[in-house]
């Protein structure tokens, strides 16, 4: 069995159930903490997505735009956390 084949059968699904299962839990989650760490869970299980992607189409073009995705993911996490400190140092 070939790589492509391989990513084709077996990453790419466990990748889109992981999907699903960061959604589920980005929709139930009891709190907004759980929903940002959902959130940013969900754009790095993107970011593989893509690159899986990326290696299966052999265009690498891709692979810049995962990586910006990957930043702009950083940066708001932790923007939301230095939100969060700020909240509870106020309170």
């Amino acid at each position: 069995m070939d790589v492509e084949t391989y990513l084709v059968y077996v990453v790419m699904p466990i990748i889109c159930l992981s999907m699903i299962i960061v959604l589920a839990r980005l929709i139930k989650g009891p709190q907004i903490v759980d929903r940002v760490i959902a959130l940013d869970l969900l754009i790095t299980i993107g970011v593989g997505f893509i690159a899986v992607f990326s290696i299966i189409t052999n265009n690498y073009n891709f692979l810049d735009v995962a990586m910006i995705l990957a930043l702009i993911a950083f940066l708001s996490t932790v923007a939301f956390a230095y939100y969060l400190y700020k909240s509870k140092k106020n309170d």
